[in-house]
């Protein structure tokens, strides 16, 4: 499998499963400097965190940005970041559907007497 694949898997679970913000990424990201130590090792994630905490933008974005760019580049910076947002992006389309629904609902719009 290619190598920016892999990339953009590891980072679609992370933003899938890593709930409270930028540093709930960090178990993930633990993880795949064991998994892929080519990418990054333990003492560069040290180092990323750092960096990441003191640059503007969410912790796990600046990471995924960063991993990506180590890894394949441009390319792979843009991919991991985006691999790493979309599942929000997904979850918001899902929930705002599903508003739209029950804002066009009659149950909803009747008003109470």
């Amino acid at each position: 499998m290619p190598e920016i694949l892999i990339l953009c898997i590891e980072f679609f679970k992370t933003g899938l499963f890593a709930v409270g913000g930028g540093l709930a990424t960090l178990p993930f990201l633990t993880q795949m400097a064991v998994d892929h130590p080519h990418w990054f090792t333990q003492e560069m994630l040290v180092n990323m965190v750092a960096v990441s905490e003191s640059t503007p933008g969410p912790l796990g974005v600046n990471m995924a940005t960063y991993v990506g760019y180590t890894v394949a580049g441009i390319p792979g910076a843009v991919l991991a970041t985006f691999s790493l947002v979309l599942p929000s992006i997904i979850i918001i389309l899902i929930i705002a559907r599903v508003l739209e629904n029950y804002r066009k609902s009659e149950l909803i719009n009747t008003p109470f007497s």
